[in-house]
């Protein structure tokens, strides 16, 4: 059906696609997972509670996450100069991809946090327990089966957003089924670039529910 080359450039792209997607959603829980623990630490029934603190992080979350990610990758396309020294490619897809995820795996991490049952967090204030210590030792391993859950769900979204990124010079799958799906009327070579990104969702979805079910040994 496809020649050597073409075989060739479609697995280029997936592993470029990979590699914007690992990279970008590693450093966007980096970045997220301590957005998403101050929010639920910081909140008005939280821990250590700093309602200003909580008030200006949640509205530069809410901000970030409401723009448009081609928008969003326009916007930063200076930022991204600075930081890798080009604005096309995979590494300078990678910036803008970590911004616009980060804020979206801080409101998981947050949901996964707030789901943490409030007597154990108590059980370990009584015993003395520091706000580092109930983060460390009480809320991310209670937390940690929905934690790896959102981290597939991060990772399939980061995953749609390396693929809109080949509109605006990305790599990847999204710059094949642009350059030849759509610019050249290669119907085979879009179709085959969607096929291989719905393999992909389903790989890192089956991962994510199956290291999910191992992590699954919560505090009693």
């Amino acid at each position: 059906m496809f020649d050597q080359a073409t075989i060739e450039m479609l697995l280029e792209g997936v592993v470029d696609t990979l590699y914007m997607t690992l990279v970008s959603t590693f450093f966007s829980y980096v970045f997220g997972m301590m957005m998403g623990t101050v929010l639920v630490i910081c909140r008005q029934d939280g821990i250590t509670p700093r309602p200003m603190i909580y008030a200006v992080l949640d509205v530069v979350v809410n901000l970030t996450r409401s723009f448009p990610f081609l928008i969003l990758m326009i916007a930063v396309i200076p930022l991204t100069r600075l930081l890798v020294g080009t604005t096309i490619g995979n590494n300078a897809t990678v910036v803008p991809l970590v911004i616009a995820a980060a804020p979206f795996v801080a409101r998981l991490v947050e949901s996964s946090l707030l789901e943490v049952d409030g007597g154990v967090i108590e059980a370990a204030q009584s015993m003395g327990a520091s706000t580092m210590q109930i983060i460390m030792k009480v809320l991310l391993p209670e937390a940690l089966p929905s934690l790896i859950n959102g981290s597939a769900i991060a990772a399939t979204t980061i995953l749609g957003y390396s693929a809109m990124s080949g509109a605006v010079g990305g790599g990847g799958l999204g710059k094949l089924a642009i350059m030849y799906g759509y610019n050249r009327y290669q119907t085979d070579i879009m179709f085959i670039t969607v096929v291989l990104l719905i393999v992909i969702v389903q790989v890192f979805q089956s991962f994510g529910n199956w290291a999910t079910k191992r992590s699954d040994r919560r505090i009693s």
